[in-house]
C-alpha cells in the first residue's frame, strides 16, 4: 500500500451493491478520480472506496491524503488492475 497527497478530480455518486462479504449483503461503493500534484498531466487514478469510506463525499479540487492498494486480477484471459482506497482524509 502507498499513501499519497492527491487532488480530487471527480467524486462519483455513492451506490449500493450486493456483496456476500457484507453483514447485510449490501455494500456501499464510490468511485473517485484522484490526481498527483504538480501539473495538468500528472498521474491520475480511478479509485474505488467501499463501506464507510464510500459514505464520505469530497469536493472536486480538494486535497486528500489517500492510502491506495494496487491489485491485479485475471478475467477471461485478460489482466485488470484495481485501485482501492483503504483510507482517505481531507486535508
Amino acid at each position: 500500500m502507498e499513501t499519497k497527497i492527491l487532488k480530487v478530480v471527480k467524486c462519483g455518486e455513492k451506490i449500493s451493491v450486493q456483496s456476500e462479504k457484507a453483514d447485510n449483503k449490501v455494500l456501499d461503493k464510490r468511485t473517485i478520480v484522484l490526481q498527483e500534484l504538480g501539473g495538468k498531466y500528472e498521474n491520475k487514478y480511478v479509485v474505488t472506496a467501499f463501506g464507510t469510506l464510500a459514505t464520505l463525499r469530497f469536493e472536486d479540487g480538494c486535497l486528500v491524503a489517500a492510502t491506495l492498494r494496487f491489485q491485479t486480477h485475471e478475467h477471461n484471459g485478460a489482466e485488470y488492475q484495481d485501485v482501492t482506497a483503504t483510507d482517505i482524509v481531507a486535508m
